[in-house]
């Protein structure tokens, strides 16, 4: 069986690499194309973040508990 602690590990990493991502992505926009622009971008980045923190949360349920 996978070690599955270990994925979500993984996923926990991404999660802050994409925060600092999202941080200078927004920033770069912010001078570069305007406010409209950052705030499109800074939505997008943060669904792909939402969607990586619920990976990281169902890979460490406990089977017994987990909804399918």
């Amino acid at each position: 069986m996978e070690n599955f602690e270990s994925f979500a590990d993984e996923i926990l990493g991404f999660i802050g690499r994409l925060d600092d991502a999202i941080f200078n992505a927004v920033r770069a926009q912010m001078r570069n194309e305007g406010p409209d622009e950052a705030k499109a971008l800074e939505k997008r980045l943060s669904k792909v973040r939402r969607r990586l923190r619920e990976s990281e949360k169902m890979l460490r349920e406990n089977p017994e508990e987990a909804e399918d």
